[in-house]
Formats: structure tokens, sequence, C-alpha cells
């Protein structure tokens, strides 16, 4: 998490109906103003004049100072927890006087360091960047326990619509692809590895924008049931039992649809990682190990050709119903 130290200056905030005097008085001003002109001028000025005020209106509304920020009252002895719907990208506190971490993709947790403040000090301003929006929160003071925040949802009114140049397709949109991957039907029969009473198999695999759409199975011929201990994806050397120099390059899924700790009979998920090329000299192998200290491993290795043919189902998977 980003942490910015700033002098901040003291000042009491006072919320009330009123938040909007200022921004009130501009508009006021301005209409009076241009009605007086309206009254003098010709049909094009007239034109001219109702789009500059709609302009000027929405200049002014556009604009948010700290007076028109949501408050979240704090307290030392209170973490105050946000909740965004979304994965955070960035976190922003503006003093130094308030500790803050983010414990999970989505959540924020901050608490100032001391007591030695008064009641209604501004200690800062913490801003929230999700994948597709931001939202900011005035830090307010409160010696009173019974006051502080403790959980705080972003509401849908507080979000500021925001394109975030770093993310090309938001953790929604990709759940909802991989779901649409999961429920349809596979169309590789012929790709699949066996080992310890297992058989993992390549169902399909899709492209959308960068990131390929892995579809696998695997399926328990034994009566043990298969405790997931992890599932890697890595970029190795094709013929890697034959040499003694092996390259290996860990890949990390952007999204793991399936997260179940285990299975008895039959397992599905559907992975997505980053588009890539590679020589053919390597695969992209999917490998599930056991929990057990000598447990069962599994790994299935994809060649180029495969993932070449994904390009053929990315307007099937965009139309599919």
């Amino acid at each position: 998490m980003t942490v910015v130290s700033e002098k901040i200056t003291t000042i009491a905030v006072v919320k009330s109906n009123d938040s909007n005097i200022k921004n009130n008085k501009q508009v006021s001003f301005m209409k009076t103003n241009i009605q007086n002109n309206y009254k003098k001028s010709s049909f094009k000025e007239r034109v001219l004049l109702l789009l500059i005020a709609l302009m000027s209106v929405i200049t002014v509304s556009a604009q948010k100072t700290l007076i028109n920020i949501d408050q979240l009252t704090v307290n030392e002895h209170v973490s105050t927890i946000i909740t965004a719907s979304e994965p955070i990208r960035m976190v922003d506190i503006s003093t130094d006087s308030v500790a803050g971490d983010k414990p999970l993709d989505n959540v924020v947790r901050v608490k100032p360091k001391t007591g030695n403040h008064h009641d209604g000090e501004l200690l800062g301003i913490i801003t929230i960047i999700t994948e597709r929006y931001r939202v900011q929160y005035a830090l307010v003071y409160t010696s009173k326990i019974e006051e502080a925040v403790s959980d705080k949802e972003v509401e849908l009114v507080e979000r500021n619509a925001f394109h975030n140049p770093d993310v090309s397709m938001s953790t929604s949109d990709m759940v909802g692809y991989a779901m649409k991957v999961w429920n349809s039907s596979a169309h590789y029969r012929s790709t699949f590895t066996k080992a310890n009473r297992l058989t993992m198999r390549l169902n399909n695999i899709y492209v959308v924008g960068e990131y390929f759409f892995i579809d696998f199975s695997v399926e328990n011929h034994s009566n043990l049931p298969f405790d997931i201990d992890e599932l890697r994806v890595k970029l190795q050397d094709k013929k890697a039992e034959k040499s003694t120099n092996v390259q290996t390059i860990e890949l990390q899924p952007s999204l793991i649809l399936n997260r179940a700790p285990s299975f008895r009979n039959g397992y599905r998920n559907v992975i997505v990682v980053k588009k890539m090329t590679f020589p053919n000299d390597k695969v992209l192998t999917i490998e599930l190990s056991e929990k057990q200290i000598s447990g069962r491993t599994i790994s299935l290795n994809l060649d180029y050709e495969d993932v070449l043919s994904a390009d053929s189902f990315d307007t099937l998977l965009l139309h599919e119903d």
C-alpha cells in the first residue's frame, strides 16, 4: 500500500445537508449573469449563452472539495475495515498519523497511530482505486470508541467511474467468461495424460483479449479422495527428463475459477493466464499435486499448437449464451 506523508492543517469538519453551499452560490451567480445577458442577446447569442451555462454547471458539479467528501470517524482503539466490491489496485493515505494495510485483495484496514488528536480533527484523506472505480474518504478523529466506524462497505453512490490503464479485463468480467467456458462442451479429445490412477484432460482453450482461458478436468479412478495441495502453471523444456540443464518459468494465473480443496471422483477447473508465445521446444504445463508427503502428482503438457488453436474459439465464446 502506498502511504504519502503530508502536513495536514487541523480543521473541524461538520457534516450537514448544506455541504454544497459554496457550489450553489457559484451556480446562482452565473445564473444571474446569464439571465441578464440573455434578455439583451440575439437568437444565436442565446444558444451560445445556454451552452456556456450548461458547461459551467457541469464544471462546478464535477469538482469535489474537503467539505463534499464522505467522512469516516476513526479511533486509535478501533480498526476501520473498508470493503470494496472488487480487487483494490492502489491505496493512498495522505498522512503518516494513520496506519493502514491491505489484508485481502478487496479490503483496506486503517487506524490512527495515537490518540493525540482533538475531536473532529481531520487526520487525512484515504483514496482507494479499484479496477473500475475510485473513492475517497475523509478520516476524522473521535475520542469516543462508540462513534468510530468499524466496518464500511463502499456504496454504489460513492463510486466514481475510473478507467484503469493497467487493467485490460476486470476480475468480474474474467469470472463471467470463465463460467461460460465451464458450461461449454469439450472441444479437445486427444490431449490427456494418465498417472497414479488419475486422468488429466484438456477440454478447451479460449482466448479473450490478452488472456488464455484453459479448461481442464481430472478423473480419479481410485477409491482415495484427492486433497489438493497446489495448482501450478509452468513454462518448461519439452524434453526436461533427458536434460541436466532444465529451465522452468513459473507462471502466476490471473484467475483460478474452482477453489475446491479436494475431490473424490471428478474435478474440473478453468484457469486464466496472460496470452504469450513460446518456442516449440517448450511446453505449457499444468500441474496438480496432493497434500500428503507421498501424495500423487499429475501434470498436463500443452504444445504451442494447442495454444494456437485457441484463436478459433474467440468468437464462439463471446457470443455463446
